[in-house]
């Protein structure tokens, strides 16, 4: 039976672009550029409502839960924190309180949770390495062990993660990776740097399936959920969900806060202890298992592979474009300039239109996350009006060239 659990939730709010597309000035700066390609307004709105019902309260219930024992690991991308610290200080200091607790460790997340590794191999170590800096500067915790964007690993990727000086990875522990392996191990590509599987099916059991009365497990309750992780074969159950899981996905009445402050209780009371992934690393470190780790990329999203995010034409032409825009920006050599083409390159752009052609569960998700303001378009004159976004951006570097 597993001995440990380990709990990770990572907290991300894109930097939404703005439709219709704007025309770009010709000479227009970077701030003036930027005004016209990402939309403020939707992103304040979005952002106060979700703080509402879930920043707000996940926060409160999780510093009750660590102060009582219980041990987190949390991810931010700079876009959430940027965004918490401008619009709502209140949460962003509860936040830091929980950040700072001894019974919290950081897991650094690639800073603008985009597909920078798909573009510039290089500049994203460099990225990793300036997000660790970030981190350490902001809470005095340097993070040890990196989420790359949405749990993408690959066999580059996890290379990367080494050079940029980290000790492990968190991935989608899929069956498809594992093949006949247990995710309740810690695992290894090459000794230095570690891999921590997510339990796929615990961690979505409550990240998806925790509200759906048509669930044969609805309603799940604390007491039947640690008897599942405790029965688990292996060392640990490393589970894994969105921060929004907690009142936004789920809203309070579904009782999924009552879940979360049982859950530590139920967990002891079976002889469970919490650890943190780096305390994972130093308790299971000497006796890792190899991993060989797939050329084609496992994610956390969808169905675990990147047809999530380029499985249809339109994100395809998008994806054409982000390298479009982050070749240009870097011929400019300023630095503000290709800030900006980082910004495009965000995952959440191809996210939002997974659902293009599509029909199902995934692309009923993905057409959730699709900011309402642009549905008045119609699902082609998003397409268009996204695509027009990248070449404007295109074609007003032609000045700074």
């Amino acid at each position: 039976m597993a001995q440990h659990f380990l709990a990770y939730t990572v907290v991300h709010q894109p930097r939404r672009l703005k439709l219709p597309a704007q025309p770009i000035p010709q000479g227009a700066n970077a701030e003036d550029m930027a005004a016209c390609l990402f939309d403020e307004a939707t992103n304040k709105r979005y952002f106060d409502q979700v703080a509402e019902k879930c920043y707000h309260p996940a926060t409160r219930m999780f510093l009750e839960n660590v102060e009582a024992g219980f041990k987190l690991a949390i991810g931010f991308s700079i876009s959430f924190l940027r965004q918490c610290e401008r619009w709502d200080p209140e949460l962003y200091g509860l936040l830091h309180k929980l950040a700072v607790h001894p019974n919290t460790e950081i897991i650094g997340v690639e800073p603008y949770h985009s597909f920078l590794f798909y573009v510039d191999i290089e500049e994203f170590i460099r990225r990793l390495q300036w997000m660790a800096d970030y981190f350490a500067r902001t809470f005095g915790k340097r993070p040890r062990i990196t989420d790359t964007t949405e749990m993408f690993m690959s066999n580059d990727i996890y290379h990367a993660v080494r050079k940029a000086g980290f000790q492990a990875a968190v991935m989608d522990g899929r069956e498809w990776v594992l093949n006949w392996r247990d995710a309740s191990y810690l695992y290894h590509y090459q000794e230095d740097c570690k891999l921590l599987c997510r339990h796929h099916k615990l961690s979505d059991d409550v990240g998806y399936r925790f509200s759906n009365k048509g669930w044969e497990s609805w309603p799940l309750s604390a007491g039947t959920y640690a008897h599942w992780i405790r029965e688990q074969r292996g060392e640990m159950v490393f589970v894994g969900w969105d921060y929004e899981t907690f009142g936004e996905h789920h809203w309070a009445d579904t009782g999924i806060f009552d879940f979360m402050r049982f859950l530590p209780g139920e967990l002891k009371w079976r002889g469970m202890e919490f650890v943190t992934p780096s305390e994972a690393l130093r308790l299971y470190g000497s006796t890792s298992h190899h991993l060989p780790l797939p050329e084609f990329p496992t994610t956390w999203a969808g169905s675990g592979g990147v047809e999530f995010f380029l499985g249809n034409s339109a994100q395809l032409a998008v994806f054409q474009l982000m390298h479009h825009a982050y070749n240009k920006a870097r011929l400019t050599g300023k630095p503000e300039l290709l800030n900006l083409a980082l910004w495009l390159l965000q995952s959440d752009n191809l996210h939002l239109i997974q659902w293009f052609g599509r029909v199902g569960q995934e692309a009923e998700v993905s057409a959730y996350f699709t900011p309402r303001e642009w549905w008045s378009l119609g699902p082609i004159g998003i397409i268009t009006e996204l695509q027009q976004v990248y070449k404007n951006f295109i074609r007003a570097l032609d000045a700074w060239i």
